[in-house]
Order: structure tokens, then C-alpha cells, then sequence
């Protein structure tokens, strides 16, 4: 026999060690590995670690191959791997309805559970009495596989295995938005069972959706089948958050050593080395001690003050954990690993040193890593007195196969049998290396010929949707529809994925099906349902901003492709905006803010974009793979004759596909006399009524036969026409319940006034609540009747007008008050119908997936028949219509009533396409839209740990702590804001716009916790009103007639604090600029200049005044603090009793539960400095708050005393500064600091300032600089040393704050 090489000698010395410590624990049957030997659960993600030491092993076996049995013993391993990773897909599998009802509820109950029984895969405790819910368990299983599987090892059998595998993703896709329980199965430290979003979970998640994309399962010899696909962006949004987080584990975790398998081995989630570096830093400096790493600050598992016989911690006792946690050597074998794959020898040869000091030999010699170290119970005392001084015992199991395995993986790679990038096949080590700029590729495309040929002129020259042809353009709704059949599978009762999101990765990519290519226009696109994308500048900024996202998010092979259609809703008066021109220029040349971007044709592109296969949409369950499912056959047959594909070849198919500017500018002309030819509720859009030109010459002339009131007999036989509009129970017995086509039109010669002024009542129903006390205050309509309205609101051509109407109307009849019947109508049922008002706005609007193409709902293409449209009231006699006329299809969705949501409909149009944003605001708020993605944005901001609050401080701020789902958040924002439609609705709209900028510039964010919009909208009227001069009503009035566009960069203006200045459009329109830009003419300067005033500009204001009490309220509007404020506020509360605040209190018991960087903390700080009311008086407690850090910091003295009013602070600080005032004559002396008579003692006592400042604090102290003999800061030094009494009064102290 050949003598064994040295190699092989040790890799036997290995097999044998693995074979004694961890496969002789391997479940025959289930091929599980036991907790222990007296405990036979199995936890998935032990498992996993337990088994990545035999999948090294074996790969190590595979290169040497000296002999055949070391092919044997390779063989053997690899099996072992199969067995276990099988067992626990079994154990998953069993759970396949936990998983299909997880995808809806994500609650913590119908998780996957954490841990399975050995013995045979079943569950062992039930849903509640354990934290199943532990994504990264389940991130981590699915991340091993897929490195399994491309390494050569093949584990999935059959294509229902890969179906669940599939639903697993969807399963864990949304990881950064669900609390879980995390890698310690905790949830929150103090062990109640509170769930909380854990980083490590998160980085877990985002590493196995990028390892399992377009990963096939079968491995070399699968097809499209087998193939797992995931949406790019889901697995970008964990990293966003994931980046956002870190080193932060958790809220109630500042740090936590189990991050170090998600920024190395084995997630490699994290792409920016600077962040890997810092947060390796922060848990070596803060949790590193002599016999391993903690687990996260103040861990009470295992120490000897840990009361065993109760599962969770009270509040009070984590201090006394603080310095005596378990030390686990598990953690050393991570940073191992982690050194390893940096190949930086020294750190490596460091840790295996100091590893082997604190193992356990066996009887034998093996070397065992234990569970954790904990301090003995007799050297408690002197352990807190010198933290690391006092000698550790093991507790916990030895050896611990998780570290075990671990250990024996590091040895491996130390000894040179493997190589990192056998342990990562799929190269994730590689990602924190720096990529090559990305060029994003933009192609633009005409509806029509028209279009095209306007482009032509500004020499811009594109195709159009027919041009592109093979290509086909579809908008991504269709991509969102297409990815629900993905997974789906029939045997196991799975649905596939759930969400109905697609960002902007998925759609700049091209999709091939069989032998067709789509591509996918942006989901920002679509949103032609909610009125911020009727604003051109808008949707450019939210390009510009895309495309930037993608230069830093794009990774995958090829360039992101951006498809973009302009159509003739985007026309601005038959023009193309000017913005769009300059923008499209702007493409052409290249480079836009700063990203490489080229401009061009789809065929150009094909070669060099990401092309993704939908081989998913077969009907391989079926047994015909290569056939498209049948559902999906029909529903892209249905939507290619919708979309906008083949629209040329449709010109004349009715409604939808006619050109929207044509029916919305005739709409608006003129009085709203003017009768509606088609109402539009409908999603089929008078689809087959006459062409648009026909239709402008219809007169109306005839009311239709259910205005007569002698034929109500007649009518009431249709009544219970089935197919009724919203409104028609309520009013069975009257005469308006009919479908229209009942009645014979001709389409020539038709009867439209009725519907027409039904129409337009609707319209004004719409009009904000605000709007009537501000507009027409003098005008009472309560003795109007509302007849003589209805004929005022047709008279009238001011839409303003009309919304006050409706508005009245709204109020005293409700939304669903039928304005057709109106001479006959009984007013009993309108309370009941205003009841109903919230159903009928979510049911009118029948099927919200297919109207947004024809978004410009009820504007249809009215008769623009000034000459002719009779003013006929409801209540003139009708003039009879003999024409016996033939029935005109283009009725058949008017069966509905008009009620005064349909005029208030018509009145949003209008308001939309004449841009008077402040009705628009008001109109939509009153109709119930809602912001297509709100609950979205709202999550975006929460995950970013943001919390948000909605409503007006002080009384009715509502905060926002958990995601929530849309009709939930609408309904909060709703009760907030009580009547004040506009104001609610621009909440909405600033959630959106905050969003997107947390997204694209988090640095705007930072050092701010709580979002509190109605403050923000507050300050956005005041700095309105300060830069244009006016007072507040009018600077209300202003901000919300500001467009979505300008509203973004007043809310930009405002989070980055930068000086700007208002320039009046055309129009009365306001147009917001940053002083330093050179678009603002001298003249227009309605403002303040640059803050430098370096050419500082003849202001109305001298602009020095009123800078430091700005900055003030800005930042206390915006919750912003000092740097580690929350931290420093931590180390007062330590040495006081507590801190009073506006009359809460915050304890010092607070300091025995919480770390100081603990964001829980942070949070209690920020509730006590919300119940401020003024911003710019919560700003000086702030600096209050600083203060006293500073006498802390500096040892000034032991303790502070009992509690301590902070409010004090300030108003002694108040009196120290008008006392000065009044010796040095400075300018408070014109107010608070005047000599005081009777008249003024007066006026202070009723809560006014002469100056108008908050709180009865000096408008002049608000103004002072901090800094400075006379700033802010000193006063407050001066009054922390006259309140507080622990401050000597006398002798010398060295004075540390200068």
C-alpha cells in the first residue's frame, strides 16, 4: 500500500475529529443534530453552523484525493451535508402553510418555526409559547444552500421543492420591515417577548436574496424551471436599512457581537468597507473581553445574578448585569474566519492564540470549544469593581458545536487545505471591493407620431411605441402582475409572491418570454392615479433622483436600462414643457447631476442591458413547460390591447385610447355650464362612444325622460336594476335609479343636460373645508336653497367659487346627495346617504387596477357647446323629445346618479389641469385619494429609525411607531387633522417627499429621531411668511398653493437648513430658489439674502436679525440635537433624581434599564422634549440640556441633586439676559426689558409678549448667538450655577465652558 502524504495524514486527524464531535450527533432518520444529549430539539440555524465544518472538510477531501477511498470519505461528507440540509427543508416543508399564510399577516404566530424535534421533523413547542419568528435562521439556511449548490453539492430533488424554496424568499423579502425575534431568539433585552428589526436579521436576508437570484437549484444540469429569481430591490431595500442601522443591532441593542457574521463570513452583507471596519471596531473596543466577545451590553443569560427561575428580566435589574455578562469564545472563531478572508495573517495568528488559551482539552486531547465564560458567584463584587480583573468558569455546553464547527473551519484555512473561495463560490467576499461607474441608458419614447415630431423640432429625435416594435413597452404594473404566478404551485398550496411592488432595479432591466422582449416603464410612471403626477417638474426631479439611485444601487450584469413614454397627457397647452425639454438636453449631453447617462434607441441597447428570462410563466404543472400559462396567455392578450402598445393602430376605440389633453382642455374652457357628455366614473370610459370630434358639436338640449316628474311610474319599473352605481340603494323609489340606457339616445341629437349638470355638481362637492372660511366667509349659504346654489354653482366660471359650494354642500348634504332629482327630492335620506359617504368613495372607483391608465377620470370629453347648453334647472319643464332615436353604446356606464362626488370629481380635474394646487389639495382630500405609496414611505422612514408624528403639537400629535397598512394611516392622518382636508392631504404628500429624500440623501436625517410633520408644516408657513412678508393666514394660503415640485424644494430648503429666497412665476405661483443661485433676479428678491452676506442683497429685513431664532425653530421643528445629545443627557440623568421637562419627568431609574446609546433611551428623552409646543423654546431647553452635560463631563461635582426643572434654566437665564439688556440699553429693552407699569405688568399676565416670543422668553434671547459674552450659552452657565444648589457658591473653580 503507498504511504499516506503528510496532507493526508492531517486531513484524516481532521475527519476523525469531525466525525467524533459532530456526525457521531447526527440523527439517522431526520439527519438532524440534537441541541445535546439530553435535549433532541434541533434548532435550524445551529444545525446549519454545525454542518459547515463537515461541507469544509469534505471540499478539502476532494483536492487531495490521494487514494479511492479518500474519493469515498469526500463522498460520504458530502452526503452528510445533503442529509442534513434535506432534513430540514423536510421540517420546513411540513410547515408550508405557515409560510403561505405568513406572506399576508407577517405576524410573529404564523412563522416558520425556530426549532424542530430530531427525532422525527416535527414541530415541538407550539406557535406561542417560543419566538419562532427568527429570519435570519431561515436567511442563513437559504444563503448555505445556494453556496452549497454552486460549490456542486445537489440537494433539491423535484420542482415542488423548488416552488417552496422559492416562497421562501418571498417569506424573508421583506426582512427589513419585520421585528423579529433575532439570533439570540430574544426580541427585545429585556426578554418579554417583544419582537423588534434586528440588523443582523436584515444583513442575514439581504445576503440570501442576493445569493439566490437567478440561481438554479439543480444546479449544473436544471433548466429555466429550477431557476429562484428575486426582485433586486427587495434585496436592496435590507441593505439600505441594513447600512442605515448599523453598528446598531437593534432599539434596544446599541451593539451586538452577532453582527459579526453579517459583515463577514457568512453573509458579507455589507458593501462599504469603511462600515465593515467601524462596526468591527465598535464590538472589539465595547464587548471584547479575555475569554471571547459578549453578546450585546448588560446580557443576563447564564450570569450569576440571573434569576433561573423566570424567563424575563425586570426593568430595573439590567443594570446590575452591566460589566458581568457571559464572555463566548464563539465569537473569536468569527473573527478568525472574518481575518481570513481579509488574508491578513497577523490578526488571524492573533485570535487562534488567544482561542486556544480559554479551550478545554477532553480526556483525549481534542481541543473543545466551550458554550460562554461566566464570573464565578463568589467574585461578583470584585468583578464590578475592576471590570476583566477575576478568573472565568465554562458554563454552557462543551463542546458547542456552532463554534466548534467554526473552529475547525478556521484550522483548515490556517493550514492551507482550503481556500476562501472554495467556502464562497458565489464570490460574496468580493463585494465591499470598489465597482466601475455605472452609465445608465435612457430611452424615450412617443406615444404618437405627433409627439415625435414636436420632439423633432427642440432636435431631439425618438420612435415611437410603434417604432420599437419587436420590442414591447408596457408599464410595470404589468411586470408587478406577471411576478404573482412566480412560485405558485397547485400540490402545496402555495400563491406566490404577494407584494405588488416593483422598483426601479426590476424595471431597468429587459424581460424575454419565449421569443418576445418587454420593456418596462418605471413605477414612478404609473402614478397617474394620485395628483402629484400631474406636476411635469415633479416627475423630472423624481427621475433625476432614480437615475442617481441607480449609479450607486445598480450590481448587476450589464447597464440599467430606463424606458420612459411621453404622452399627450404630458402636453402643457399643446407644448412640450420647457422642463422636459431641458431635462431630455440635458440626457443627450451625457452627464446628469453628476451620473453618466446615455441617450438612445431600445435596439441600440439590447446588447448591452441586463435581460432577465420569465421562463416562470409556464404552465409546468401542467406538464406543457414551454406554453405559457393560460391566465397569463390571456391577461397579456387583454392588456396588449390596452396598454400602450399598439396605440396607433387604435385611434378610433373610444374613450380610453383618445388623446386626454383634447378632452381635459375642452373640459375646463369656459363656464362649468358647460354639460359633461360622458361620466367618467366608469373604467370603461365610454370606450365605444362616437370619435372626439364628433362629440363637440352634441347639443343639449333635451332632459332625459327621468327628469319629467309625470313619467316616475314609468321609471320605477327599472329601479332594481341590479348593476347600480354606489348610491342607488338608498333610492330605490326614486326615479334616478336607472341605468341610462334604458332610455333610446341618438347620439347626434342626444339629451345630455341632466347628466351634464349632474356631473358638475359632483365637482363641487370636492372643495377643501378651509376653503369656505377663508374664500367666502362674508357669503352665508345657509338660507340659500340649495336649488338656487346648484344654479349659482353652474353660473359661476371662478372654480374657487364652485369648490365653496360644493364644499357647503358636502357639509349640509353629504357626499352622496343626489343633485339630479333635485326638485323633487326628499332631504330625509341625505344623512343617511352622508353615512355612506366613505363606502361609496372606495366603491366608486370600480376597479382601481385598470382606471389609472385613464386617469383623467371624470373630465371627459364635454361638448364644449357654449351656443347651445341650455341652463335648464332640474326643475324647468322638460321639453319633450320625439326623435325616436337610436340607442347611443357610449352611455352604457351612466346608470349612476350624479351626486355631488361626481361634481367634485369634475371640479378636480379642472383644479389639476389648471394647477391651483391649494383646491387640488383640498378636492383630493375630500374625495379620499390617497398617495399611491404611502404606507410605503411611511415604512421607509420607520425602518430608517425615524419615527413619524402627523397632526398639529401640542394636543393632537398622533406618532407612528409600526408600520401600518394604508387604510389604517389614512384614517389616523384623517383624525388628526379633523376637518382640514388640505392640510391632511399635503401630510400625505410631505411623508412621500420625505421618503424620497431619506432614500436618496440620509445625511439630511441625521441626529433627528422623530419626523413630526405637523411642525414641519407649521415652519414651512412661517419661514413663508417671514420671506414674503405677510402674515400668517396668507402665508398658509401660499403654502398650499405651492406645486408638488416647489413644496419638495421648500421641504429640501428646510431639512438642510440653507438659506432661500421666493421669486413669483407666472400665474401667482411661487417659485422657490436657494439665495446662492443666480435664477433670481435682484428684482424678484422677495426675500432675505445669503446667510454669508458676502453680496448681501438689499433686503427688506436686515438679514442678521431673525438668523440664530430661525436656525432655532428649524431645528427644533425638525427635532435635530448635538452630536450623542441623547448619550451625554444619559450621564446627567445619572447624577440626578431626574429631569423635568414641560412637566414630565424623566427618572433615574431609566439609567438602570437602558445603555446610554440605546435608541429606546433616545426615544424617552425626544417624548418628554415633544410635549414643548414652540420650537424654538424646545431649542433653548436643548441648550439647557447641554449645559448641564458639560458640568457633568467635567467632574464639576459628585451629584446634581434631586430632580432638576430644566424650564427654570431657561427663564433664569431669561431674566439674567433682560437684566443685562437693561444696563448695556440693547434692544429688549424696546420690549420685555422695559421698566415695567401697570399696563405691561398686565399684558405679560394675559401670555402676550410685547416682541411675540414663545413661552415668555425674550424674542431677543432666541436671537442671541450661542456663543459670545451675551450668547445664549453663557446665560445658561449662569443659571445652572444660581439654580442649581450643588454648585459651590464661593472660591475658585476652573471654568471648563468657554
Amino acid at each position: 500500500m503507498r504511504s499516506r502524504s503528510n496532507s493526508g495524514v492531517r486531513l484524516d486527524y481532521y475527519q476523525r475529529i469531525v466525525h467524533r464531535l459532530i456526525l457521531a450527533h447526527q440523527e439517522p432518520v431526520t439527519g438532524l443534530f440534537p441541541a445535546s444529549n439530553v435535549n433532541s430539539h434541533a434548532w435550524i440555524r445551529d444545525n446549519v453552523y454545525c454542518i459547515l465544518a463537515v461541507w469544509g472538510l469534505s471540499m478539502a477531501y476532494k483536492k487531495i484525493a490521494d487514494q479511492d477511498e479518500d474519493r469515498a470519505k469526500c463522498y460520504e461528507l458530502e452526503q452528510s451535508c445533503v442529509k442534513l440540509m434535506r432534513g430540514l427543508l423536510m421540517a420546513m416543508m411540513n410547515q408550508k402553510d405557515k409560510v403561505e399564510k405568513f406572506k399576508m399577516t407577517q405576524s410573529p404566530y404564523d412563522s416558520l418555526h425556530a426549532k424542530y424535534s430530531s427525532k422525527n421533523g416535527l414541530p415541538v413547542v407550539g406557535d406561542n409559547e417560543w419566538g419562532h419568528l427568527q429570519i435570519d435562521a431561515v436567511s442563513l439556511y437559504l444563503l448555505i444552500l445556494a453556496q452549497m449548490t454552486a460549490s456542486g453539492l445537489q440537494i433539491v430533488f423535484s420542482l415542488d421543492e423548488v416552488s417552496f424554496i422559492q416562497n421562501l424568499v418571498f417569506y424573508i423579502e421583506s426582512a427589513y420591515s419585520i421585528p423579529d425575534y433575532g439570533i439570540w431568539e430574544r426580541g427585545d433585552k429585556t426578554n418579554h417577548g417583544e419582537p423588534e428589526l434586528n440588523a443582523s436579521s436584515i444583513g442575514m436576508a439581504k445576503a440570501a436574496l442576493e445569493a439566490m437570484n437567478e440561481l438554479d437549484l439543480f444546479g449544473a444540469r436544471g433548466g429555466p424551471a429550477s431557476v429562484i429569481h428575486v426582485l433586486a430591490d427587495e434585496a436592496h431595500k435590507c441593505q439600505a436599512v441594513l447600512q442605515s442601522m448599523l453598528p446598531r443591532e437593534s432599539n434596544s441593542k446599541e451593539l451586538d457581537s452577532g453582527l459579526l457574521c453579517v459583515i463577514g463570513f457568512p453573509a458579507f452583507a455589507v458593501d462599504d468597507a469603511q462600515l465593515i471596519h467601524n462596526t468591527k471596531d465598535a464590538i472589539l473596543s465595547r464587548l471584547q473581553g479575555k475569554y471571547g466577545c459578549k453578546r450585546f451590553l448588560r446580557d443576563g443569560y447564564r450570569t450569576p445574578k440571573e434569576d433561573p427561575s423566570r424567563l424575563y428580566y425586570e426593568r430595573w435589574e439590567l443594570r446590575m448585569f452591566e460589566n458581568i455578562e457571559c464572555e463566548w469564545p464563539l465569537f473569536y472563531c468569527y473573527l478568525i474566519l472574518f481575518h481570513a478572508f481579509q488574508s491578513d495573517k497577523r490578526s488571524v495568528q492573533e485570535y487562534a492564540d488567544r482561542l486556544e488559551k480559554i479551550m478545554v482539552r477532553s480526556e483525549d486531547g481534542i481541543l473543545l470549544v466551550p458554550e460562554s465564560y461566566a464570573v464565578p458567584q463568589d467574585l461578583v463584587g470584585f468583578e464590578y469593581q475592576k471590570p476583566g480583573s477575576q478568573a472565568r468558569e465554562v458554563v454552557g455546553r462543551c463542546p458547542f458545536l456552532w463554534g466548534q464547527s467554526l473552529f475547525i473551519l478556521g484550522r483548515l484555512l490556517q493550514e492551507g487545505f482550503l481556500a476562501v473561495g472554495e467556502l464562497d463560490p458565489l464570490n460574496r467576499r468580493l463585494g465591499a471591493q470598489k465597482k466601475p461607474d455605472v452609465v445608465v441608458q435612457v430611452v424615450i419614447i412617443a406615444e404618437d407620431n405627433e409627439i415625435r415630431d414636436k420632439l423633432a423640432e427642440h432636435d431631439l429625435h425618438v420612435q415611437t411605441i410603434a417604432e420599437v416594435a419587436p420590442i414591447e413597452v408596457q408599464p410595470a404594473r404589468v411586470l408587478s402582475h406577471l411576478y404573482t404566478y412566480l412560485g405558485r404551485n397547485r400540490k402545496l398550496g402555495l400563491s406566490g409572491r404577494k407584494s405588488r411592488d416593483v422598483g426601479i432595479l426590476s424595471t431597468s432591466k429587459l424581460y424575454s418570454l419565449k421569443d418576445r422582449i418587454f420593456a418596462f416603464t418605471p413605477q414612478f410612471a404609473d402614478l397617474s392615479r394620485f395628483y402629484i403626477a400631474s406636476d411635469n417638474e415633479l416627475m423630472i426631479d423624481i427621475l433625476k433622483g432614480e437615475i442617481n439611485f441607480l449609479k450607486s444601487a445598480w450590481d448587476l450584469l450589464g447597464r440599467p436600462l430606463v424606458t420612459l413614454v411621453l404622452k399627450r397627457i404630458h402636453l402643457d397647452q399643446d407644448k412640450i414643457p420647457l422642463a422636459m425639454i431641458q431635462t431630455m438636453r440635458k440626457l443627450k449631453s451625457g452627464y446628469i447631476n453628476g451620473t453618466r447617462v446615455m441617450l438612445g434607441s431600445l435596439k441600440d441597447f439590447l446588447n448591452t442591458s441586463a435581460i432577465t428570462d420569465l421562463s416562470f410563466l409556464g404552465s409546468t404543472e401542467d406538464g406543457y413547460p414551454d406554453r405559457l400559462h393560460p391566465d397569463v396567455q390571456t391577461y397579456l392578450d387583454e392588456h396588449l390591447l390596452r396598454s400602450f402598445s399598439n396605440r396607433s393602430t387604435m385611434n378610433l376605440r373610444g374613450g380610453q385610447l383618445r388623446p386626454r389633453t383634447l378632452r381635459r382642455r375642452m373640459s375646463c374652457k369656459g363656464a362649468i355650464k358647460k354639460t359633461r357628455s360622458i361620466n367618467v366614473d366608469s373604467d370603461n370610459l365610454g370606450m365605444e362612444g362616437p370619435s372626439p370630434l364628433t362629440e363637440r358639436r352634441l347639443s343639449s338640449i333635451v332632459p332625459p325622460p327621468w327628469l319629467q316628474p309625470n313619467k316616475q311610474s314609468h321609471v320605477s319599473v327599472f329601479a332594481t336594476t341590479p348593476e347600480e352605481g354606489p348610491s342607488s340603494p338608498r333610492q330605490l323609489g326614486h326615479e334616478l335609479s336607472v341605468r341610462e340606457n334604458i332610455y333610446p339616445v341618438d347620439p347626434h341629437n342626444s339629451t345630455r343636460s341632466a347628466i351634464d349638470r349632474r356631473s358638475e355638481f359632483v365637482r363641487q362637492q370636492e372643495m377643501p373645508k378651509i376653503l369656505i372660511q377663508r374664500h367666502r366667509a362674508d357669503t352665508n349659504f345657509a338660507d340659500t336653497e340649495v336649488e338656487e346654489l346648484i344654479a349659482m354653482l353652474r353660473e359661476t366660471e371662478n372654480l374657487e367659487e364652485q369648490g365653496d359650494i360644493l364644499q357647503y354642500l358636502v357639509d349640509t348634504q353629504g357626499l352622496d346627495f343626489n343633485t339630479a332629482g333635485l326638485g323633487f327630492k326628499n332631504k330625509s335620506d341625505d344623512s343617511a346617504n352622508a353615512n355612506n359617504a366613505a363606502a361609496a368613495a372606495l366603491s366608486s372607483e370600480p376597479d382601481n387596477a385598470n382606471t389609472s391608465h385613464t386617469s383623467g377620470s371624470s373630465s371627459s370629453n364635454s361638448g364644449s357647446n357654449h351656443h347651445n347648453s341650455s341652463n335648464i334647472n332640474s326643475h324647468n319643464p322638460p321639453i319633450e323629445n320625439n326623435n325616436d332615436s337610436s340607442q347611443s353604446e357610449g352611455m352604457l356606464e351612466e346608470g349612476r346618479v350624479v351626486t355631488v362626488r361626481d361634481l367634485l370629481k369634475g371640479l378636480y380635474e379642472k383644479a389639476c389641469q389648471q394647477k391651483l394646487w391649494g383646491l387640488v389639495r383640498h378636492t383630493a382630500g375630500m374625495l379620499g385619494k390617497r398617495v399611491e405609496d404611502l404606507a410605503k414611505a411611511v415604512t421607509d422612514l420607520l425602518v430608517r429609525q425615524k419615527q413619524v408624528t402627523v397632526g398639529m403639537p401640542p394636543n393632537n400629535e398622533h406618532t407612528i411607531t409600526a408600520p401600518l397598512p394604508e387604510v389604517e394611516l389614512r384614517q389616523l392622518i384623517h383624525d388628526a387633522y379633523g376637518d382640514d382636508e388640505s392640510t391632511a392631504m399635503l401630510t400625505q404628500e410631505l411623508m412621500v417627499y420625505l421618503a424620497m429624500f431619506i432614500r436618496t440623501e440620509p445625511q439630511l436625517f441625521h441626529e433627528m429621531l422623530r419626523l413630526r410633520v405637523g411642525l414641519i408644516i407649521q415652519v414651512m408657513a412661517k419661514e413663508l411668511s417671514r420671506t414674503l412678508n405677510c402674515d400668517g393666514e396668507a402665508a398658509s394660503e401660499h403654502l398650499l398653493n405651492l406645486s408638488p415640485f416647489e413644496m419638495k424644494n421648500l421641504l429640501y430648503h428646510i431639512l438642510s437648513g440653507k438659506e432661500f429666497a421666493v421669486s413669483s412665476v407666472a400665474r401667482g405661483n411661487l417659485s422657490i430658489v436657494s439665495c446662492k443661485s443666480s435664477r433670481v433676479s435682484k428684482k424678484s428678491q422677495i426675500g432675505l439674502g445669503d446667510p454669508e452676506g458676502e453680496d448681501a442683497l438689499i433686503a427688506t429685513i436686515d438679514d442678521r436679525q431673525g438668523q440664530w431664532l430661525r436656525r432655532r425653530r428649524l431645528d427644533g421643528a425638525l427635532n435635530r440635537v448635538p452630536r450623542d445629545f441623547y448619550s451625554r443627557v444619559w450621564t446627567v440623568l445619572e447624577k440626578c433624581q431626574g429631569l423635568a421637562i414641560e412637566g414630565r419627568v424623566l427618572q433615574q431609574s431609566l439609567t438602570q434599564e437602558m445603555t446610554p446609546g440605546e435608541l429606546k433611551f433616545a426615544l424617552e428623552v425626544e417624548t418628554a422634549l415633544n410635549q414643548i409646543p414652540q420650537p424654538e423654546y424646545r431649542q433653548l431647553v436643548v441648550e439647557a440640556l447641554m449645559v448641564l452635560t458639560l458640568v457633568t463631563e467635567h467632574n464639576m461635582v459628585p451629584t446634581l441633586g434631586g430632580i432638576i426643572y430644566v424650564e427654570h434654566l431657561v427663564h433664569k437665564a431669561n431674566q439674567l439676559f433682560l437684566e443685562d439688556q437693561r444696563k448695556v440699553q440693547g434692544d429688549a429693552t424696546l420690549c420685555c426689558a422695559k421698566i415695567k407699569d401697570g399696563k405691561e405688568q398686565q399684558q405679560a399676565a394675559s401670555g402676550m409678549l410685547l416682541c411675540g416670543g414663545a413661552a415668555y422668553i425674550c424674542q431677543h434671547l432666541y436671537d442671541s448667538a450661542p456663543s459670545g459674552s451675551y450668547g445664549t450659552m453663557t446665560y445658561m452657565s449662569r443659571a445652572v450655577a444660581l439654580v442649581l444648589d450643588c454648585v459651590p457658591k464661593h472660591g475658585e473653580m476652573e471654568c471648563a465652558i468657554s
